[in-house]
Protein backbone atom coordinates (compact mmCIF):
# COMPACT_ATOMS: atom_id res chain seq x y z
CA UNK A 1 0.00 0.00 0.00
CA UNK A 2 1.57 3.27 -0.83
CA UNK A 3 1.47 5.95 1.97
CA UNK A 4 -0.51 8.91 1.14
CA UNK A 5 1.50 11.88 0.63
CA UNK A 6 1.65 14.94 3.21
CA UNK A 7 0.37 17.77 2.02
CA UNK A 8 2.00 21.09 4.17
CA UNK A 9 1.72 24.47 4.28
CA UNK A 10 4.00 26.66 5.11
CA UNK A 11 3.05 30.33 7.44
CA UNK A 12 5.75 32.70 8.73
CA UNK A 13 4.85 36.03 10.33
CA UNK A 14 7.06 38.98 11.06
CA UNK A 15 5.41 41.87 13.01
CA UNK A 16 7.22 44.81 10.91
CA UNK A 17 9.06 45.56 7.41
CA UNK A 18 12.26 45.24 9.24
CA UNK A 19 12.18 41.49 10.42
CA UNK A 20 12.27 40.70 6.78
CA UNK A 21 15.31 38.68 7.05
CA UNK A 22 13.84 36.68 9.63
CA UNK A 23 11.22 36.14 7.86
CA UNK A 24 13.20 34.41 5.37
CA UNK A 25 14.71 32.68 8.10
CA UNK A 26 11.63 31.47 9.09
CA UNK A 27 10.52 30.27 5.49
CA UNK A 28 14.00 28.74 4.36
CA UNK A 29 14.02 26.68 7.97
CA UNK A 30 10.35 25.74 7.74
CA UNK A 31 11.17 24.73 3.63
CA UNK A 32 14.02 22.42 5.05
CA UNK A 33 12.06 20.83 7.61
CA UNK A 34 9.03 19.89 5.23
CA UNK A 35 11.59 18.26 3.08
CA UNK A 36 13.45 16.24 5.75
CA UNK A 37 9.53 15.13 6.70
CA UNK A 38 8.89 14.35 3.45
CA UNK A 39 6.31 16.90 3.10
CA UNK A 40 4.48 17.78 0.39
CA UNK A 41 4.33 21.69 0.50
CA UNK A 42 1.60 23.23 -0.90
CA UNK A 43 2.19 26.80 -0.55
CA UNK A 44 4.78 29.00 1.58
CA UNK A 45 2.26 31.78 3.28
CA UNK A 46 3.21 35.05 4.94
CA UNK A 47 2.31 38.28 6.63
CA UNK A 48 4.10 41.28 8.23
CA UNK A 49 1.95 42.11 10.68
CA UNK A 50 1.10 41.89 14.80
CA UNK A 51 0.35 38.50 15.79
CA UNK A 52 -2.91 40.57 17.28
CA UNK A 53 -4.28 41.19 13.76
CA UNK A 54 -7.31 38.77 12.19
CA UNK A 55 -7.56 40.72 8.84
CA UNK A 56 -3.84 39.29 7.75
CA UNK A 57 -3.94 38.02 4.17
CA UNK A 58 -1.73 35.06 4.47
CA UNK A 59 -3.99 33.77 7.79
CA UNK A 60 -7.20 34.48 5.69
CA UNK A 61 -5.92 32.44 2.32
CA UNK A 62 -4.30 29.64 5.33
CA UNK A 63 -8.13 29.11 6.00
CA UNK A 64 -9.53 28.86 2.89
CA UNK A 65 -7.39 26.31 2.61
CA UNK A 66 -8.03 24.25 5.51
CA UNK A 67 -11.66 24.53 4.45
CA UNK A 68 -11.56 23.10 1.44
CA UNK A 69 -9.88 20.26 2.54
CA UNK A 70 -6.24 21.00 0.20
CA UNK A 71 -3.68 20.53 3.54
CA UNK A 72 -2.90 17.79 6.20
CA UNK A 73 -0.32 19.66 8.17
CA UNK A 74 0.45 23.93 9.02
CA UNK A 75 3.86 24.63 9.45
CA UNK A 76 5.12 27.41 11.29
CA UNK A 77 7.97 27.95 13.78
CA UNK A 78 6.92 29.08 17.28
CA UNK A 79 2.55 29.29 17.95
CA UNK A 80 2.57 33.32 17.99
CA UNK A 81 3.24 32.82 14.31
CA UNK A 82 -0.10 31.97 13.66
CA UNK A 83 -1.95 33.82 17.15
CA UNK A 84 -0.69 35.58 19.96
CA UNK A 85 -3.93 34.76 21.64
CA UNK A 86 -6.54 31.74 21.38
CA UNK A 87 -4.09 29.37 19.76
CA UNK A 88 -6.27 26.40 21.18
CA UNK A 89 -9.71 28.01 19.00
CA UNK A 90 -7.58 27.81 15.76
CA UNK A 91 -6.37 24.19 16.84
CA UNK A 92 -9.89 23.06 17.01
CA UNK A 93 -11.06 24.90 14.08
CA UNK A 94 -8.22 22.99 12.02
CA UNK A 95 -8.93 20.22 13.33
CA UNK A 96 -12.02 19.97 12.54
CA UNK A 97 -11.19 19.78 8.82
CA UNK A 98 -8.90 16.82 9.49
CA UNK A 99 -5.48 19.40 10.10
CA UNK A 100 -2.57 19.76 12.42
CA UNK A 101 -0.79 22.32 13.20
CA UNK A 102 3.11 21.39 13.56
CA UNK A 103 4.92 24.12 15.89
CA UNK A 104 8.53 23.27 14.96
CA UNK A 105 10.01 24.92 18.09
CA UNK A 106 8.75 25.09 21.52
CA UNK A 107 8.63 27.91 23.42
CA UNK A 108 9.15 31.56 21.83
CA UNK A 109 12.95 32.95 21.77
CA UNK A 110 13.10 35.59 24.69
CA UNK A 111 14.20 38.25 21.67
CA UNK A 112 10.40 38.89 20.81
CA UNK A 113 10.48 41.59 23.34
CA UNK A 114 9.68 44.24 21.08
CA UNK A 115 7.00 42.48 19.61
CA UNK A 116 5.02 41.78 23.05
CA UNK A 117 5.19 45.43 23.70
CA UNK A 118 3.43 46.21 20.71
CA UNK A 119 0.76 44.13 21.31
CA UNK A 120 0.46 44.61 24.79
CA UNK A 121 0.15 48.61 23.62
CA UNK A 122 -2.57 46.97 21.06
CA UNK A 123 -4.76 45.24 23.69
CA UNK A 124 -4.72 48.11 25.85
CA UNK A 125 -5.57 50.90 23.08
CA UNK A 126 -8.48 48.43 22.39
CA UNK A 127 -10.05 47.74 25.82
CA UNK A 128 -9.14 51.75 26.94
CA UNK A 129 -11.51 52.66 23.53
CA UNK A 130 -13.94 50.15 24.86
CA UNK A 131 -13.78 51.72 28.65
CA UNK A 132 -13.48 55.46 27.35
CA UNK A 133 -14.58 55.80 24.07
CA UNK A 134 -11.72 55.83 21.41
CA UNK A 135 -11.18 59.43 21.49
CA UNK A 136 -11.31 59.55 25.29
CA UNK A 137 -8.89 61.98 27.42
CA UNK A 138 -8.66 59.11 29.60
CA UNK A 139 -8.26 56.51 26.76
CA UNK A 140 -5.04 59.08 25.54
CA UNK A 141 -3.88 59.48 29.04
CA UNK A 142 -3.95 55.62 30.19
CA UNK A 143 -2.23 54.84 26.51
CA UNK A 144 0.67 57.17 27.01
CA UNK A 145 1.11 56.19 30.42
CA UNK A 146 1.65 52.93 29.56
CA UNK A 147 4.28 54.12 26.83
CA UNK A 148 6.23 56.13 29.45
CA UNK A 149 5.98 52.99 31.59
CA UNK A 150 7.52 50.58 28.76
CA UNK A 151 10.04 52.76 27.82
CA UNK A 152 11.34 53.19 31.62
CA UNK A 153 11.46 49.75 31.77
CA UNK A 154 13.71 48.86 28.59
CA UNK A 155 16.00 51.47 29.98
CA UNK A 156 16.46 49.56 33.45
Amino acid sequence: VEAREIRAIIYARVSSSDQKSDLERQIQYLTQYCSAKGYKVIDVLSDIAGGLKTNRRGLQKLFNYIVNKQVDVVVVTYKDRLTRFGFEYLEYFFKQFGVRIEVVYGEEPRDTYQELVEDLLAVVTSFAGKLYGMRSHRKKKLVQGLKKLLEEVEKE
